[in-house]
């Protein structure tokens, strides 16, 4: 049916298609329009008509952007004033209020991240802005990150399609991809926060033996008594290699995954590698004198030279801080194993780079994986870890902020420098990723202290000294 409607849409005038791309997502959470026809086939589409040069692919992105945050605007005020109504009415007998009224609470005091992350999922993007505005959250802050994600939403699908051109299906199966695996990501983040904060009082010990004394669990442990065994052990948030090596595992096997197919696609020259050329030429068209300058030094943030004396110098404040090697052996072989993982595959795959005339900066070897772009995300990666213990929950979410921002703007800078491709970045991310949730495994999984000083990453400074046996409020550094 998709099929269809998207092909009236792209023989449909002009003037009627640029109003589709802004009636579908404004009409997504205000009218529910989401569970039936995604938002992103519609801007995705109005990217195809801007590379067909049909519609100015300005004209496309705001559409595309103000629909967005228009509909979720209404959404939310259609929340706040008829929302308990309904729940109130038939729908209400099949509704947990003491979990929605919860979950209201949670939107209230700290929804502002949940409705910008929102946007990249199709079922969470229907649902946020109505339960936003029955929380009653302060409307100026649900604009804010209502603006912050239809505008980051927007112009990924709007560009997508733009760069996708002819092949938009391929790239509308992509953004779906995305889409699922965001949702994936948040229920997983949400679900295993949630039982590492609760776990500090014993509450996952008292759920778990609930679950061990059910009729359920009886005859579950009397028909499979090993499975039953191993899958409590894995999902116990009380034991080290429990419910946080699980999560880790499943970052690591995810972006594992992620980089063997797009591996799969540059060697086979297919799906996501048909977006490079696009991408390539995309880039040398909208280069500017200020922009030029601007990526030519952030480039350097992720070349050795930049990253190899951070590392030395956070190495040595926690072999100082924690009085022992373990750190310094711990950074040097997870960054010595980045780099010979970025030659290896290099010479596996033997991609040569985009022409030497398009370059505005020096390059070097292979051109898939990008070296600066894994370099920093293991470098930077490590560093967070290495200065987040004790730190107050603001100012590890503006560093992991700071964090992604670098990666980003990293792999942005060597695709816009013509050096790169837009596999290139995209691989060494997912590698650099997967490298990082490996080392994190690791460190659960050796260290006998691994679970309190995971959980002490999610607590208040004082709670995270007194869980983790550091009275002095030092800090102390675990690598």
């Amino acid at each position: 049916m998709i099929d269809a409607v998207a092909a009236h849409i792209l023989a449909l005038p002009v003037w009627v298609a640029l109003l589709l791309v802004f009636v579908v997502p404004a009409l997504e959470s205000s009218a529910f329009v989401g569970f039936i026809f995604p938002g992103e086939v519609a801007l995705i589409l109005g990217g195809v008509l801007a590379y067909e040069g049909r519609i100015p692919l300005l004209a496309v992105l705001a559409a595309g952007t103000l629909g967005a945050v228009i509909g979720d605007s209404i959404g939310y005020l259609v929340g706040r004033r008829y929302g308990r109504g309904l729940l109130e009415g038939t729908l209400g007998r099949f509704i947990n209020h003491k979990h929605l009224d919860r979950a209201q609470r949670y939107l209230a005091d700290r929804g502002g991240k949940a409705v910008f992350f929102g946007r990249f999922t199709a079922a969470l993007r229907v649902m946020i802005p109505g339960l936003a505005g029955m929380s009653r959250m302060h409307y100026p802050k649900f604009a804010l990150y209502n603006v912050a994600g239809g505008a980051a939403w927007g112009t990924m699908c709007v560009l997508l399609g733009y760069l996708g051109g002819s092949s938009w299906r391929h790239v509308e199966h992509l953004a779906s991809r995305i889409g699922l695996g965001a949702l994936v990501v948040v229920l997983l983040g949400f679900v295993g926060g949630y039982l590492l904060r609760r776990s500090r009082g014993g509450w996952g010990q008292r759920q778990m033996d609930r679950i061990r004394h059910s009729r359920a669990a009886d005859l579950l442990v009397t028909r499979f008594p090993g499975t039953v065994a191993w899958t409590g052990r894995r999902l116990d948030p009380g034991s080290r290699t429990g419910l946080p090596v699980t999560f880790m595992t499943a970052v690591a096997v995810s972006t594992t995954w992620m980089f063997l197919g797009i591996t799969q696609d540059v060697v086979a020259r297919e799906e996501l590698a048909l977006l490079d050329p696009r991408a390539h030429a995309w880039a040398l068209a909208h280069r500017l004198g200020w922009l030029t300058h601007l990526f030519q030094v952030v480039t350097w943030l992720g070349s050795n030279a930049m990253v190899v004396p951070l590392l030395v110098a956070a190495t040595v404040l926690a072999c100082r801080s924690r009085r022992s090697w373990r750190p310094a052996v711990a950074v040097g072989v997870v960054y010595a194993a980045t780099l010979l993982l970025h030659a290896g595959v290099g010479e596996l795959v033997h991609r040569h780079r985009p022409p030497v005339a398009d370059w505005l900066t020096g390059a070097s070897g292979w051109s898939y994986p990008s070296g600066h772009t894994i370099q920093a995300t293991v470098a930077y990666g490590v560093l967070l870890v290495l200065v987040t213990p004790g730190r107050t929950k603001r100012t590890k979410t503006m560093l992991t902020g700071a964090y992604a921002a670098i990666v980003v703007a990293v792999a942005a800078s060597r695709v816009y420098l013509g050096v790169h491709w837009l596999t290139d970045v995209l691989g060494s991310m997912s590698l650099g990723l997967a490298l990082l949730a490996v080392w994190g495994v690791i460190r659960l999984t050796a260290d006998r202290r691994g679970l309190t000083e995971a959980a002490a990453a999610y607590l208040p400074p004082d709670d995270a000294h007194a869980s983790s046996g550091d009275p002095t409020g030092t800090g102390h550094i675990d690598v």
